[in-house]
């Protein structure tokens, strides 16, 4: 096995240390204009994602704030160290920073933004100034729910149910609300952009099927945007009439019905599921073969595979709703399509065993992000098999192995492809290179303090210990202690690479083009790409993957 090492050593003898990158390359996307206008009018797609990536970044800090507070109020079991509303906002921070502003937007605006042009070898987005509207529309949604967190909180869950959010909390709800609103509108529009990008603005000989999978990907998780996040947010324009003015839609006290909430909301977070997941699958995708060095196994049915979980994410919705007195008719018919969902999930993760077998291995910090991600994804795919057992899920149903199960599926998996997706494409982001040992290092504090902190829940779950209450048996204090111990150390192991990627941007060794010998016409480019990708048009391999260890066929030759 090689070394990243070796690899920065030869980028550092072409180019010696220099004390600050704005004096590198004037000429590159970062340096061409400095000036604050010139960052915040901007209508380039990489200083775009730039501002995605700061954004988010932020709002993860926020939200792993509230899951620390989580964490600590749960090593006693009397509740004695918070007071159970502020245990309550505490958790309810925790998931609506998260899953909208984190999750959701994680991977497609940052990694998106900046890679899909050079990937198909465009010049920037089909739309340029409403790629930088998106961003001001995020932020905008942002800004009203950090005012609900900054005026004292909101204590109904991520999820917002009815009658709680219209009726019965007396907390900020209503800015809140329109915050996630106004953030659905920011996912259409990258949805709408990357859709028209894809279909229209492909480099001369760049045809379906010599797209990398990271665009494919992308394009099925924006097909979701497209059509699922228009009921959410009507669903939350609905909620937000209920609360102010009293309309009857949710709440039985006026006619309306909970349980309609439930089926609209669902209706688009089970696809949302995957809006978080599939773009991290188009991740691993690239770091496996890069990695292997080794041609991707089964090209097509990846391709496949991410349509296909896109097409089935919007028949599941029900599995959510088992206890909630739909016919048995329906729970039935949902607990079937629950598991064929699993059939697509479960092709990405052989095709990328069998592009690890036999392959020429590297274990440099992105593959073992890679590597993580893949063992974590397996096991939170499999507790959801028992979670779409009716029987099973009776007992089950809204205990810590659902909140197990779900962290499993969302941290083990989307925040371990964001950051192994960082650490790949950091040297084409910034054109430095980061420490490898420290970012070994990260890799296996994230890995370790993940299990330590989420495996002991499931257990919790098993035995019966309901999520979202702030006092517990004492029976469970132990596990629960294991747990919140374990959080100590995945919050070590995020905020490695906050440091050491920040001290690479100054004292980072320069990157060479190409510093993984990865295939892809973004790695055709400049390490920073100039401000419009290309000098000329590029040339588009005939077959994609094509590293020097070839998979078997599994099917046509790509054309």
């Amino acid at each position: 096995m090689s070394s990243a090492g070796s690899l920065q050593g030869e980028a550092a003898a072409r180019d010696p240390h220099t004390p600050s990158p704005t004096l590198d390359r004037p000429d590159d996307y970062l340096h061409a204009q400095s000036t604050l206008r010139s960052w915040f009018l901007t209508t380039d797609h990489k200083r775009i994602a730039l501002l995605y990536l700061a954004s988010i970044t932020a709002f993860f800090v926020v939200g792993a704030v509230a899951a620390g507070f989580v964490r600590l109020a749960l090593v006693v079991p009397d509740g004695a160290i918070m007071t159970n509303d502020t245990y309550n906002k505490a958790f309810t921070i925790h998931g609506v920073v998260m899953v909208w502003f984190f999750l959701i937007p994680s991977i497609p605006a940052t990694f998106g933004n900046f890679l899909i042009p050079l990937m198909i070898g465009a010049k920037d987005l089909a739309f340029p100034k409403l790629n930088l509207a998106s961003w001001y529309v995020f932020m905008t949604g942002a800004l009203f729910t950090l005012a609900a967190v900054v005026l004292g909180g909101v204590d109904t869950g991520w999820t917002f149910y009815a009658p709680l959010s219209t009726a019965f909390s007396n907390t900020w709800v209503l800015p809140a609300l329109i915050g996630v609103t106004i953030v659905g509108f920011s996912s259409i529009l990258t949805g709408l952009n990357f859709v028209v990008t894809i279909h229209t603005m492909r480099a001369p000989g760049m045809t379906w099927f010599r797209l990398p999978i990271f665009v494919w990907t992308h394009y099925a998780t924006s097909l979701i945007f497209l059509l699922a996040t228009p009921v959410i947010t009507l669903a939350l324009i609905l909620l937000i009439a209920e609360r102010a003015f009293h309309v009857g839609v949710f709440d039985p006290a006026y006619g309306g019905d909970p349980v309609l909430f439930q089926h609209l909301f669902w209706f688009y977070s089970h696809p949302a599921v995957y809006i978080m997941v599939l773009p991290g699958m188009g991740v691993i995708s690239e770091i496996v073969p890069a990695f292997a060095q080794k041609k991707l196994f089964g090209y097509r049915f990846v391709a496949y595979a991410a349509i296909g979980l896109a097409s089935v994410t919007f028949f599941v919705w029900g599995h959510h709703m088992f206890v909630n007195g739909q016919s048995d008719l329906a729970s039935l018919a949902f607990s079937a399509l629950s598991f064929a969902v699993a059939v697509p999930s479960a092709v990405k993760v052989y095709n990328w065993t069998a592009t690890i077998h036999k392959g020429s291995l590297r274990l440099d910090t992105p593959m073992l992000y890679a590597m993580g991600y893949i063992g974590l994804f397996v096991l939170g795919g499999l507790t959801g098999l028992y979670l779409a057992t009716l029987a099973i899920n009776q007992h089950i149903h809204a205990t810590y192995f659902v909140v197990a199960h779900f962290h499993y599926i969302m941290v083990g998996g989307t925040v371990l492809a964001f950051l192994g997706g960082l650490h790949f494409w950091w040297p084409k982001i910034t054109g430095r290179m980061y420490s490898e040992p420290w970012g070994r290092i990260s890799a296996l504090f994230i890995f370790i303090g993940f299990n330590v902190t989420f495996f002991p829940q499931f257990i919790l779950g098993y035995l019966g210990m309901p999520r979202r209450y702030a006092t517990y048996p004492p029976e469970f204090q132990l596990l629960n202690v294991l747990s919140s111990a374990g959080s100590t150390i995945l919050a070590a192991g995020y905020l490695f690479p906050m440091v050491y990627l920040v001290h690479s941007l100054w004292f980072g060794r320069r990157a060479p083009g190409n510093p993984w010998d990865a295939k892809g016409l973004e790695w055709e480019t400049a390490s920073p790409p100039p401000p419009h990708n290309f000098a000329g048009v590029p040339r588009v391999p005939e077959v994609p993957y094509d590293y020097p260890i070839q998979a078997p066929e599994t099917g046509r030759q790509h054309t």
